[in-house]
This record gives C-alpha cells, sequence and structure tokens, in this order.
C-alpha cells in the first residue's frame, strides 16, 4: 500500500504540490504607522573612512548623533470603501528624506533598517538638489 492510499489521498511531493508544480508559499509583512508615525528605512552607511580605509557594518552611525533615511510608509486615517489608500494623517509626506535623533523610535525586529519613529522625532525634512558648478 502506498503512502497516497495509507491517507486517502494522492501522494504530494517535498514541495508540498502534487506533482511538484507548487511554488513554496513565502510570508511578507506590512507595517502601517498607528497614530502620528512613519516608517522610516534608514540610509546605507557610508563604509569608508575619511581616510579611505573600510569600516565595520554601523560605526559610521556610532559617532553621529542623528541618523537620515527615507520615509517608506505614514499613518493613514482609514481607507474608503474601494481599497483606496487612505489620508495620510502623519505630517511627513511618504518618500521623504528625514533627519531625527539616533535614539528615536523603534527598531523593527525582522529588519534593523526600518525604523517606527514618531513625527513629533523628525527634526527635518532635507531636499536633496543637483548643484551647477557653472554659475
Amino acid at each position: 500500500m502506498s503512502d497516497a492510499t495509507k491517507k486517502g489521498g494522492p501522494a504530494k511531493d517535498k514541495r508540498g504540490g502534487e506533482g511538484g508544480l507548487e511554488a513554496p508559499k513565502r510570508r511578507v509583512r506590512h507595517i502601517q504607522p498607528l497614530g502620528f508615525r512613519v516608517l522610516v528605512r534608514l540610509a546605507p552607511d557610508d563604509d569608508r573612512s575619511a581616510g579611505g580605509l573600510f569600516l565595520p557594518q554601523g560605526v559610521a552611525q556610532k559617532h553621529e548623533d542623528a541618523l537620515y533615511g527615507e520615509v517608506v510608509e505614514v499613518a493613514r486615517a482609514h481607507a474608503d470603501d474601494g481599497g483606496s489608500l487612505g489620508k495620510n494623517v502623519s505630517g511627513v509626506p511618504a518618500g521623504a528624506w528625514v533627519l531625527f535623533p539616533k535614539e528615536a523610535g523603534h527598531r523593527v525586529p525582522w529588519d534593523h533598517e526600518l525604523r517606527l519613529v514618531e513625527t513629533k522625532e523628525v527634526l527635518a525634512v532635507v531636499e536633496e538638489v543637483d548643484y551647477d558648478h557653472t554659475h
């Protein structure tokens, strides 16, 4: 008697699908800030010192007073029916680059590049502008 007959169903392979065509399921997490909070992805560390030496990860930020990052999600009012996103209630636009104290916010346990930061802790919104040296 085969395993399929013992359990009363078709045989499944190690990947979980009949005949092995089904891909394994992957869990994706979406963080929706609540209240007056934003989700910030920290900008990558500069991995070289002023003298050109490579620095271990995290050393550059260790001596900084403020961190720099991009707002990747904002607190929103409840969405209307129809699946549209609710209005941004955080006061900081999604996609903005911000400065905030390095002690501010809460690290996301599964991704240490993400911080949940209260908007009152955001020190500044930074706008990067191309500078033309010819004038």
